[in-house]
């Protein structure tokens, strides 16, 4: 007898789907087309392939500022290196503190302890995985300079009272907009990076946009973005015509080859956006009629990644087995998104960071010893424990993918143990 249409894979019966999905790792989901290759083309041609040399990446630069509707950005190397340059723009002393997330990629942190500051971790809302206020404000100390907000997986995240609390403490606050190109924060339109002092962006392989890698840093203070140019190129001031070097500061420069790519690739923006939106709508109302399960809010998210938020009081099984359960049947899916909290990986718990020195997360400079240690974030760690399930999300999505995405997770909800 053939296998009950219900029987889940993971149990020996029928997968959903066979075919592979669009993905961003190679050219099926990535939309790199002739304007691109002849862009590198006239880079190459043209024998200026470094940007003190070359114009591409300035215009780069231009054409992104005024996308974003600020007087300034500033390429770099990779998504890391653009919050780099916004920490460093800060100049803050060492021990100084940065409050984060632990629920993002390590790029966010490690620019803090690569400028001698000590990130110090503030919890989540568990609907979304983005920074709770109120935590935040809980973990504010003399020695705060910093709060760095990532917009997980495309998700607003809530900088207008990040803003506002920011502004109240005389600090800085810096977003994270790796994965959230276009991303509204608000009902009047106000993007992702605009909101805060300076806002971060990666062009890395699997972003809304790509060059391979690249980072762009935008602001509209005129001396932040003079320090964070400055920081991306040795500290040289080039618009001088002096060969020095004003502070310590790092090769962090973008090429013109990258530029030309990712100048071409800024264009295509809108529209990829907007077809991760369209599709993934479909898909939003399938997991929002499913008990226990809720997708992100229809509010601006701009879908890098498409998250499911699990109540497992009410699935009795967590986003864990749900991932195992969908690649069976031919869904790729991850439970949790990160496998610890930043806080719990070794560069922070155990201070892997200058030698044996722990530095800067010694004291001094610090004025106190953080403890990271489990059970810091507790709505952080509930989420990558089993509360989160994250389905990757591609513009080249047909329908089809989307219905199949849609069905396997109807099949493995109904098939799920114990129901």
């Amino acid at each position: 007898m053939p296998a009950s249409p219900d029987l889940l894979a993971l149990d020996g019966g029928t997968p959903v789907r066979r075919e592979p999905f669009p993905t961003v790792s190679d050219s099926s989901g990535r939309r790199i087309g002739a304007e691109e290759e002849a862009a590198v083309l006239d880079v190459l041609r043209s024998g200026r392939l470094n940007s003190t040399v070359g114009q591409v990446t300035r215009g780069l630069e231009q054409d992104f500022a005024a996308r974003y509707g600020v007087p300034h950005a500033v390429a770099s190397s990779s998504g890391t290196s653009a919050i780099h340059l916004a920490v460093a723009a800060l100049d803050p002393e060492p021990g100084d503190e940065i409050i984060t997330t632990g629920l993002s990629d390590a790029g966010t942190v490690l620019p803090i302890l690569a400028q001698n500051a000590v990130p110090v971790f503030a919890d989540v809302d568990p609907a979304s995985g983005n920074l709770d206020v109120a935590s935040v404000r809980d973990r504010i100390t003399p020695r705060t300079r910093a709060i760095i907000a990532v917009h997980l997986f495309g998700q607003p995240a809530p900088v207008a009272e990040l803003r506002e609390l920011a502004d109240s403490h005389g600090l800085v606050l810096i977003e994270d907009c790796a994965q959230a190109y276009l991303t509204a924060t608000s009902p009047d339109g106000a993007l992702a990076g605009t909101v805060g002092h300076l806002g971060c962006f990666s062009l890395q392989q699997s972003k809304h946009i790509t060059a391979g890698d690249g980072g762009l840093t935008i602001t509209a203070d005129d001396q932040l973005a003079r320090r964070a140019r400055l920081f991306a190129d040795k500290a040289w001031p080039r618009d001088t015509d002096e060969r020095t070097h004003l502070f310590l500061g790092l090769n962090y420069r973008m090429s013109e080859l990258e530029a030309a790519v990712a100048r071409v690739q800024l264009t295509r923006l809108d529209a990829v956006v907007e077809d991760r939106r369209r599709t993934a709508k479909l898909l939003t109302d399938v997991v929002s009629g499913l008990d226990g399960l809720g997708a992100a809010g229809d509010d601006g998210t701009v879908y890098w990644q498409f998250p499911i938020f699990l109540d497992t009081d009410v699935t009795g099984v967590d986003a864990h087995w749900y991932a195992e359960a969908l690649r069976a049947e031919g869904i790729p899916a991850v439970g949790g998104y990160i496998q610890r909290p930043l806080y719990l990986t070794p560069v922070v718990a155990e201070h892997v960071t200058y030698g044996t020195s722990g530095y800067p997360l010694t004291c001094p400079p610090a004025d106190a010893l953080q403890s990271y240690a489990p059970g810091l974030c507790p709505h952080t760690e509930a989420l990558i424990g089993g509360r989160l399930l994250v389905v990757p999300w591609n513009e080249n999505y047909s329908s089809q993918d989307v219905t199949d995405i849609a069905t396997a997770i109807e099949k493995v909800h109904r098939g799920r143990p114990g129901r």
